[in-house]
Parts: C-alpha cells; sequence; structure tokens
C-alpha cells in the first residue's frame, strides 16, 4: 500500500474510533459540560452571557457563577463560542420537522465541533511536523497512534471539556511558527500563529502558559537574529489581539471587569480561587507525585508512553536540536510546575491530570526522537511499544466504559473500568444504533482499536520479536496494576452510585 494511502486510512480508523463511542451519562450532570452547552444556547438564543435559562431548564451544576443578578458559566468562553456554528445547524436541522435539540444530541453535537474536529485536523498537523523528529512514517503511526488513543487527548476530544481544543490551538501555534521560522513558509502566517496563541486562553485559561516559550523563539529569530523580520512579530501580535480582546470584554460583560474570571465570582470554590494566582500559591510535593505517579489519577501511570520524552530530550540536546529540545522542556516544567502548585491539583472527577492536557502534544517531539532511535534496537522498541500499549489500554477502554475517574477510586482502572465490563456495563456508542447493548456493543470498537494497534506495532516482519516484546510489557504493567491497593469502602459506595447512571 502506497504511503499516502496508508495515511488516509490511518486517519481515518482514528476518526471511526473518536466517533464509535459516545461516554454520555445523563445522570452525573457534568458540571463541566454544562455550564459550556448553556452559554453557547443563551448566546445564539437570547445574545447574552447569562446561563439562567438553560440552568432553570436542566439544572444548576457548581460550575456557575452568580454576577450581576445572573448566573453565568465560570469557564473560559472560547469552545461554547466554536460551538456556536453546531448549534445553529442543529437547531436549524430540528426545526424542519418542528422539533428541538435535545441535551443528548446538544452534547454529541458540541464535543463533535469543539473537540473530535479539531484534533483530527491538529493530527494530521502533527503528522507532518514530526517528519523532521521522525522520518519514518511507521515512527509516526506509532507515537501518533499512542497520543490520539493513549492518552487525555482521547478523553478531553470526546467530551465537551476544552482543555484538548486549547491544547490544539497552542500546539498549532508552535507547529506554524517553527514553519515560518525553519522552512520559510511565509510570515503572514504568522498571524495565524497570533490568533492560535490568542485563542488558547480564550478556551482554557491555563493554556496561555506554552505561549511563552513559543514566543521567546520567536522574538529571538524574527527580532533579534533576523532583525528585518521583526514586522513577522506585528502580524502575530495583531493576530493574538482579537481572541484576547474578546475574552476581556467577556470578562466585563459577565463579571464586571477584563480581568475577573468567573472563577474569581464563583461561590462553589472561590476558596480555592482567591487563592494566589489562578489558585496557584505554593508547590506542592503530594501535587506532584498526585499528578504523575499515583494509581488513582497519575500521569506516567495512565500515559508511561511519556517516559520516553527523557531520553528524547537526551538525544536532541546530544544532536544540538537545542530551541526545540528547550521548547518542549520548558512546556513540560511549566506545566508540572503548574499542577503542583495550584491548591485544587486533583480536579475533581477526571482522567488523569487533565488541567496539563497542553502539555501533551509537545511531548512528541522528543517522544518521536526516542522511539525514532528505537527502530533498530528490538528491545527498545518492544520497550516503546509496551508503554504505548498501556496508554491504549488504560484510555481506550475507560473512554468507552466511564471516563470520570472519581476520587474515591484509589485503583480506578481495576475498581472502576474492568469491574463495570465485568458487569456488563458500558457507555453509548454505535453499537447501540444496531440492537446492541452492554459489552457486545463495543467488540467492533475494540477489533478496532486492536487492529490499529497491531499494524502500528507490527508493520512489517522486522518488528515481530519488538511487538511481541511489547505486546507481553503490555499486559505485565496493566497485570501489575492490579497490585495497587483499592479505596475500600468508600470505593464500594462510588461504584454502586456509578452503575445507577450507566445506561
Amino acid at each position: 500500500m502506497q504511503t499516502r494511502a496508508k495515511r488516509f486510512l490511518f486517519g481515518g480508523l482514528i476518526a471511526a474510533a473518536y466517533l464509535y463511542c459516545f461516554p454520555y451519562f445523563p445522570g452525573m450532570r457534568s458540571a463541566n459540560e454544562l455550564p459550556r452547552i448553556y452559554l453557547t444556547m443563551a448566546m445564539v438564543d437570547e445574545g447574552s452571557f447569562a446561563i439562567d435559562t438553560g440552568a432553570k431548564r436542566w439544572g444548576k451544576t457548581v460550575d456557575v457563577s452568580p454576577s450581576k443578578g445572573h448566573l453565568y458559566s465560570n469557564k473560559a468562553p472560547g469552545s461554547s463560542m466554536l460551538a456556536v456554528p453546531a448549534y445553529v445547524l442543529l437547531k436549524g436541522a430540528k426545526g424542519l420537522t418542528g422539533g428541538e435539540p435535545s441535551l443528548a444530541e446538544l452534547t454529541w453535537a458540541f464535543r463533535f465541533a469543539t473537540g473530535v474536529i479539531p484534533t483530527l485536523l491538529c493530527l494530521t498537523l502533527l503528522w507532518k511536523f514530526l517528519r523532521s523528529f521522525a522520518p519514518s512514517p511507521g515512527t509516526r503511526r506509532l507515537v501518533l497512534l499512542g497520543y490520539a488513543l493513549g492518552s487525555m487527548a482521547l478523553t478531553y476530544s470526546t467530551l465537551f471539556i476544552a482543555h484538548q481544543l486549547a491544547a490544539v490551538c497552542i500546539v498549532s501555534a508552535y507547529i506554524i511558527a517553527t514553519w515560518v521560522v525553519e522552512e520559510g513558509l511565509h510570515r503572514r502566517w504568522l498571524w495565524a500563529v497570533g490568533v492560535l496563541a490568542g485563542c488558547a486562553p480564550l478556551v482554557d485559561y491555563q493554556a496561555a502558559f506554552a505561549g511563552v516559550p513559543i514566543a521567546v523563539y520567536l522574538i529571538y529569530h524574527l527580532a533579534i537574529r533576523e532583525r528585518q523580520m521583526w514586522v513577522g512579530l506585528l502580524f502575530a501580535i495583531g493576530g493574538a489581539i482579537g481572541p484576547i480582546a474578546l475574552l476581556l470584554a467577556y470578562h466585563a460583560a459577565a463579571f464586571g471587569g477584563p480581568f475577573r474570571t468567573g472563577y474569581d465570582a464563583s461561590e462553589s470554590f472561590a476558596h480555592f480561587h482567591q487563592q494566589g494566582f489562578l489558585g496557584m500559591d505554593q508547590l506542592r510535593l503530594e501535587a506532584l507525585a498526585g499528578s504523575t505517579i499515583a494509581s488513582d489519577n497519575g500521569l506516567l501511570i495512565f500515559c508511561p508512553m511519556l517516559l520516553l520524552a527523557i531520553p528524547g530530550w537526551f538525544l536532541m540536546a546530544k544532536r544540538g536540536r537545542w530551541w526545540h529540545f528547550g521548547i518542549t522542556l520548558s512546556v513540560a516544567v511549566i506545566y508540572l510546575t503548574f499542577i503542583s502548585s495550584i491548591n485544587f491539583w486533583r480536579g475533581g472527577w477526571q482522567l488523569g491530570p487533565r488541567y496539563i492536557t497542553a502539555m501533551l502534544p509537545f511531548l512528541l517531539v522528543p517522544i518521536g526522537v526516542a522511539v525514532t532511535w528505537a527502530e533498530r534496537r528490538w528491545v527498545a522498541r518492544g520497550i516503546a511499544v509496551g508503554l504505548i500499549g498501556v496508554g491504549i489500554v488504560v484510555y481506550a477502554l475507560s473512554n468507552a466504559i466511564f471516563p470520570h475517574f472519581p476520587e474515591k477510586f484509589a485503583n480506578p482502572l481495576y475498581e472502576l473500568v474492568f469491574r463495570l465490563i465485568g458487569d456488563g456495563h458500558a457507555g453509548y456508542n454505535a453499537g447501540w444504533l444496531v440492537g446492541l447493548h452492554g459489552f457486545a456493543s463495543l467488540v467492533p470498537y475494540f477489533m478496532l482499536v486492536f487492529g490499529l494497534s497491531v499494524w502500528c506495532a507490527y508493520p512489517a516482519r522486522s518488528e515481530r520479536k519488538s511487538a511481541l516484546l511489547g505486546l507481553g510489557i503490555t499486559i505485565g504493567i496493566v497485570a501489575l496494576y492490579a497490585l495497587f491497593p483499592g479505596g475500600g469502602a468508600p470505593a464500594e459506595g462510588a461504584y454502586t452510585w456509578v452503575v445507577t447512571i450507566m445506561p
């Protein structure tokens, strides 16, 4: 099969995996999704940012902020704004039959418009961008598979939660900036860099942090090293002005001041948000460990592929790729520092430390370098395949079953996900459309994910030993996770409740 055909097939299969599952649980009343849905509806139906109508119709959640006698979403508004075209189209289509969109239909449409489509487009950019770090198409497929199906990118692409959309914005800004500086892309594209970088905090406030290393990179290359290109910075600044002005205008209209966010006006979590800057008040070892190596929410436990960034950075430094070494490492340090310093670092129900989702695509650069080095070393490649496989087991399974890990589970993979599977439960998915329910409805999805994994791990006979080693490592690590202690009676109570909201 030709490389181009393989690329389209790979993208199509990833898209099918993203679209197959619809993890929707009405009884959960998602505090992260409902305020965003309400805001989109308010902007279209009422020309307002106040979400009183949605809250009255479907219920108030804890993630709302009272201000000036009305209720507002306490989230950054960008994802709700991007969902406006989807709402207009859905509302128009339903209106042709005299109906109105249901909450489930709204949820699916907004997830698709703000999560699935942007991530698939970003994967296309990443495919081309990673070519200079991982020249082999087979290596890039393996790395992108790990990111697309084995990380928080999957979860927060298929939920109407803005973390992945923000990651798409900021890493796309990084990619285009690199192409302008290093590959001769016309500097007018720096306007797009500015727009994307400005949209990142419009979508999710903390995404702005990743813009700092990118800005340093551009300032050095365009204003210091290439002084005649300082005009390019004006393109970037001009592009960023619009989204930032929109964000500040939203704050002023909803909360009475351009720098007063919904978190400042929040009542439910005011004691967290009003400490320090955006909740950052002091470094906490507990937060660092809980976000990286804890069995209930650790990034490296759920997605051990990220460990490959460490040898990747070593190789980048050894080869003199200092700028990309510095940018990607800086982003990692910034976000690990951020998650370690905010007082609400656990972030409620989540599948991994979701506040640092924007960090993940940057790590694909050193990971790609490391996996490329491992290509001709079957043991090293087998280790890489095994670590990627663990992430796919955790995220592809959890996303299909229940992609929200309550804090009461100490070992959620076994106490929640595997147990739900054993008891015959599954979230909504495409299988339900043809009369399949429970585990049976997920058989086509699991076959799809397994087939993709086999293709990427075992693209040729020469990779047989590394693929088998990788399979063994994946099985071994997932089996070892059974040794993590459970949550006891609180976890049992939480499981009983989760069962009540399963379809």
